[in-house]
């Protein structure tokens, strides 16, 4: 019985992926890794012998499928340049890529701040299509699906940024894309998979649901949603599990409204998704995400609940996280300011992961607090040159013995903020724009804003 099984299983790949077939990752037009080992990868008939050439270094590669029918090549990329074409050349059948390059590859996910485009809604729309003929920077939009187990392909192609192409792709990671080729002369390739109102459980393999049971439990918080699934795991299926041998540089993450249900919980949610793509992947690649904008939620404080959980994951190696609160309007869950927000991601990543930039790239992040009487002293780190926009420091409060929060004047001295509520004679703890909707008057010398926080008990 096995062995008829294994014939009836080998005929049936044989029929389904006789020729050289490729997943729509690789198309004419995309982007490889620079300076790296690429797998490429696809199906074919079990047994079949075939060539794979490489344009680049003109290297033929021999490869005979194995009776899976799915074969897996390594490849060493150059330098950044093209473009090139990979030739795929079997007994059935041939393929030719063409025009590409080698440059840095950007995985962009999370919901609609995200997935919003020129076309959807952005301040200077008409001036930035007008100028986003970009040949060396290309597009590719992973089409909405869902699975309830992890794929090997999904729906999507390559396209050369335009005019024409650049208004219905996320407006985040073109700007993103935009300002590294102003410091570094490389192809750009962005991996666009994204779905508006998704909560971050969608996005996370099966399997650590199983291994971490307080993700699990605040699962159980996420409402069904009118405009996207729900169930755990079901958009990582489709959407970003047929991409994980594909090789990226780092990935660019937009999300966090959706898990204003769960907020206490979203540190957890959030780092278990970090550590499980970066263990797909096999690698710790550059995560780098967006503060959520000050927004009025449902509940008065949940908005700063995931802004704080937000700020916690920059505990986490190799992550970075850009603030928004100086670029939204409360009354929208969408600011249409998204060229500032793709700038400040890169100059995360200029900085961080290419050392390409020599400037501070962070609005003030919590440090630690000190109590002194009845005196709270905040520390924060990238505080140079701390200042306030406005009258006053806002936004501050202190809580008393009680459990009430009060509000507090606040000072700037030498780089440090003293907190001090006339109500509280032995402050428990500090808080910073800590209200859904409380904007930031906070900055820096590089005019970034301050994150919110709340600290630990003094």
């Amino acid at each position: 019985m096995r062995r008829l099984f294994l014939i009836f299983f080998i005929c049936c790949v044989s029929v389904v992926k006789a020729d050289i077939t490729l997943p729509n990752i690789f198309s004419s037009n995309m982007v490889l890794q620079r300076e790296s080992s690429v797998d490429l990868f696809g199906w074919a008939n079990p047994g079949e012998e075939f060539t794979i050439t490489t344009g680049w270094d003109k290297k033929e590669h021999s490869i005979k499928t194995p009776i899976t029918g799915k074969w897996k090549l390594s490849v060493e990329t150059l330098g950044a340049g093209g473009p090139f074409s990979i030739q795929f050349k079997g007994g059935s059948n041939e393929i030719l890529l063409e025009n590409v390059l080698i440059g840095e590859v950007w995985l962009c996910s999370g919901q609609s701040n995200m997935e919003w485009s020129a076309n959807s809604g952005l301040d200077n729309k008409e001036e930035a299509i007008a100028n986003s003929d970009k040949p060396t920077i290309r597009l590719f939009t992973v089409e909405k699906r869902t699975a309830e187990y992890p794929q090997d392909d999904l729906d999507g192609t390559w396209q050369v940024c335009s005019p024409e192409t650049m208004p219905d792709f996320s407006a985040v990671a073109y700007f993103f894309a935009e300002r590294l080729q102003e410091e570094m002369e490389v192809p750009i390739g962005l991996i666009d998979s994204s779905w508006g109102a998704s909560c971050a459980e969608v996005w996370t393999p099966e399997e650590e649901f199983v291994k971490n049971p307080a993700l699990q439990e605040s699962y159980g918080l996420i409402k069904p949603n009118p405009w996207v699934p729900i169930e755990k795991s079901i958009l990582y299926n489709a959407m970003i599990a047929p991409l994980t041998d594909f090789k990226i540089s780092g990935t660019l993450w937009y999300q966090g409204e959706s898990n204003t249900a769960n907020a206490e919980t979203y540190e957890n949610t959030f780092g278990t998704l970090i550590n499980s793509w970066r263990d797909k992947w096999g690698y710790d690649f550059p995560f780098y995400y967006v503060q959520i904008a000050p927004y009025k939620y449902g509940r008065e404080y949940e908005g700063g609940i995931v802004r704080d959980q937000q700020r916690r994951i920059l505990s986490l190696p190799n992550t970075g996280m850009a603030m928004t609160s100086d670029i939204c309007t409360v009354d929208d869950i969408h600011p249409r300011n998204k060229k500032d927000v793709g700038i400040r991601l890169a100059n995360i990543a200029l900085k961080q992961h290419y050392n390409a930039l020599d400037t501070t790239v962070y609005g003030p992040v919590f440090d630690k607090a000190e109590a002194m009487a009845d005196k709270v002293m905040v520390h924060f780190l990238h505080n140079e040159g701390l200042t306030v926009k406005g009258k006053n420091l806002e936004h501050f409060e202190v809580l008393s013995q009680d459990g009430i929060w009060y509000p507090a004047k606040a000072k700037i001295k030498n780089g440090i903020v003293t907190v001090q509520a006339k109500e509280v004679k032995e402050p428990k703890r500090v808080r910073y724009a800590y209200g859904s909707t409380e904007i930031a008057n906070l900055f820096n010398a590089q005019g970034l804003p301050a994150s919110t926080f709340i600290s630990t008990e003094l």
